[in-house]
Formats: C-alpha cells, sequence, structure tokens
C-alpha cells in the first residue's frame, strides 16, 4: 500500500543517524517514515504476510498502522502533541492528560516515570505515565476483584492493565512537542527506541 502524499518513506541512507534497533518480524522489512507536518521521524515495518499487509501512514497529528484487511479506520500508534511556547515538557504532559482525562480521575493520578528494563530508553528521553496517587491506588486495591481484568485507572491516557502505552519527551533539539506511544502488548511494528521528533 502506498503512502499518503503528506509522508514519505525512504529506504536506509547516509542521511540518517539511525538504524533499526532489533532485526525485522518474519515476512517484514524496515523502512525510514519521515513526515515534515507530522514533526516525526521513525523506523517502521512494511510487511506482508500473504493475505495481510500492513504498513504505516501520517493520519492528523498521528502515526498510523493500516491494515489490508482491516476495513476500518488506521489504529493511531503514535500521537505528536504540541507543547505551549516556553511549556516544560513535565507540566505539557500534565495538561496534555489533564485534557483527555475526566476531571475527578484526572485530579487523582499523577504523572510517573518509566522504569522498564525490558524497553531501551534512549539518552537525553524522558518516558512517563499516569498513575494512581497513594489514596486512589488504596481505594481501588480494596475494591479489586481477584482475575477480573480493571478498568484503566487512570482512563484511556494513563497507565493500561493489559498493555503498554507511555507519553515520552525529548528534551534535546527544543522541539516544542511530545509523544504518546501505544506500545501495546507484543514488540510493535515500529521501533520506539529511534523516534525523533523535529
Amino acid at each position: 500500500m502506498p503512502a499518503t502524499a503528506a509522508s514519505a518513506i525512504t529506504q536506509p541512507s547516509a542521511a540518517h543517524d539511525s538504524k533499526p534497533s532489533r532485526a525485522a518480524e518474519k515476512g517484514c522489512k524496515w523502512e525510514k517514515f519521515s513526515d515534515a507536518k507530522l514533526g516525526l521521524d521513525a523506523w517502521v515495518q512494511r510487511c506482508d504476510f500473504g493475505n495481510r499487509k500492513i504498513d504505516f501512514i501520517a493520519v492528523g497529528k498521528s502515526l498510523a498502522q493500516r491494515y489490508s484487511d482491516g476495513g476500518g479506520k488506521p489504529d493511531p500508534v503514535i500521537d505528536v502533541l504540541e507543547l505551549k511556547p516556553g511549556e516544560a515538557p513535565e507540566a505539557g504532559l500534565r495538561r496534555l492528560f489533564a485534557e483527555r482525562t475526566d476531571k475527578k480521575l484526572a485530579a487523582q493520578c499523577v504523572l510517573a516515570p518509566v522504569h522498564d528494563k525490558l524497553l531501551k530508553i534512549p539518552a537525553a528521553v524522558k518516558r512517563y505515565t499516569f498513575v494512581p496517587n497513594a489514596a486512589y491506588a488504596k481505594t481501588l486495591k480494596a475494591k479489586e476483584v481477584p482475575g477480573d481484568m480493571p478498568d484503566p485507572a487512570c482512563g484511556d491516557w494513563g497507565d493500561m492493565p493489559d498493555g503498554f502505552q507511555y507519553w515520552e519527551a525529548q528534551p534535546q533539539g527544543g522541539v516544542a512537542k511530545v509523544l504518546f506511544v501505544r506500545y501495546g502488548q507484543d514488540t510493535p511494528l515500529f521501533d520506539e527506541a529511534t523516534l525523533k521528533l523535529r
């Protein structure tokens, strides 16, 4: 499936200062995604599994994963969100989270750094999530039902019980943007270790 006119998939060249951090999945190959309007460079995989093909396109302010057999809209996997002039990344993350979350719920959740030993966090990159504050965590623990999958404690933009997603700030370069990355349950077909805002 071709990329949209707004985005460009390019082959690796000397102009790109990164390479994928892992091997491509069987049936897939790495390609460099660059979209000036979106303001994101990323390594993504184009996959051909016979009856299903997968690629990536820019949709609005998101990098989205598209399926040839999906019949629906592409799934946003990475959102590129603007900071306000002079806004520190952490303050911006709190504002963006609050704008997208029920007010009462947002008031009970706090910004927390992501410390995942399985994921390589590049130097100068900071990853965060939103988790329940101490009082809210205690309330949730008291209501916990063994064996039941709980709802996301901090809504759709916070920590997830059945998958992984996070906010990313790249303080280097003075780019006034942050990312919201929907990693998922399995290793994604994009390379989270080499995302670059511009």
